[in-house]
């Protein structure tokens, strides 16, 4: 959806999406966390629209924004996708939209291009799009935008990154005071490298963890069932004795992670490749442990 501006998408807007939209949906039912996690998130969009426009910031200073950190591949942004789509349902559509950034794209070597490309987008871009209905504003690996100032030496790393950070915050106490139809949801693989400033304006941070037992099971149910369409003889792994056992081997590994080691799985050898029907619990449980040592020894690096 591109509604208010013709030609390209302005720059650092990636997507905008009419919310809501069915393959949103389907990423906030294909992320396994906490029901809890997803109450409290659900909770807090939802009060983003129904009290910020109403409250006085001066009796409750909230700003629209809310942060998940966690570890890369814990499906963060496919639940703040997710988020936006089951908020727009709450309100039954009342026109949302989404709009995804690109902050890399705003990024620049030139001195002060940075800092002037990301007023532009908060100041401009964005305030134009919430002008015209509710907006939920994602922001993909935030550390991009707002640096640790603290962290970063001035000698190794151009003023212009500092300038772009100071530049977000003013830009969102300002839009937080001027447009109370707008949500951000932030993500960070890296919640040390954000600016405590950042992080002081979120209304809500929240840690997405990595899946617990329940979770993985689920992971890897969902994956054999999948492969089920092509592969009949898979999904009876299932309701063999061992799939829970099989299950909690994955226990530690990332959701990406789960769903890239059934695939290494399919790949234990050459018979299986051929024919990946023959796929076994033996085959996942070594595929998770050799994850497992790989994942062990990065760790290690």
């Amino acid at each position: 959806m591109n509604a208010h501006f013709s030609g390209d998408l302005p720059k650092g807007i990636q997507k905008i999406t009419k919310l809501p939209d069915g393959n949103l949906g389907e990423l906030w039912d294909s992320i396994y966390v906490d029901e809890d996690i997803k109450d409290r998130l659900l909770s807090q969009a939802v009060l983003n629209f129904t009290m910020r426009p109403k409250v006085k910031r001066s009796v409750l200073p909230l700003h629209g924004l809310i942060l998940l950190v966690g570890p890369p591949g814990t499906g963060k942004t496919s639940l703040a996708k997710g988020l936006a789509n089951r908020t727009s349902k709450a309100f039954k559509g009342a026109g949302m939209q989404l709009v995804e950034v690109e902050a890399h794209g705003l990024t620049s070597s030139a001195m002060g291009k940075t800092q002037r490309a990301v007023s532009d987008l908060f100041a401009q871009t964005l305030a134009e799009l919430a002008g015209n209905g509710p907006t939920i504003v994602l922001l993909d690996e935030v550390e991009t935008l707002a640096v640790d100032r603290e962290r970063l030496s001035l000698d190794a790393n151009p003023v212009d990154i500092h300038r772009a950070t100071d530049a977000v915050l003013v830009q969102l106490d300002l839009l937080a005071e001027s447009h109370k139809n707008l949500l951000f949801i932030a993500t960070s693989n890296y919640p040390q490298a954000v600016d405590d400033a950042f992080i002081s304006r979120c209304d809500l941070v929240l840690d997405v963890p990595l899946p617990n037992n329940t979770a993985c099971g689920e992971i890897l149910r969902q994956c054999l069932v999948g492969l089920g369409s092509t592969y009949p003889e898979i999904p009876a792994l299932i309701s063999k004795a061992g799939f829970n056992t099989c299950a909690a081997s994955f226990v530690g590994l990332d959701g990406r992670a789960i769903r890239k080691t059934v695939a290494n799985a399919l790949a234990s050898n050459t018979q299986v490749a051929i024919n990946p029907g023959s796929l076994t619990l033996d085959h996942l449980v070594n595929a998770a442990k050799a994850a497992q040592i790989t994942k062990t020894a990065k760790g290690k690096v």
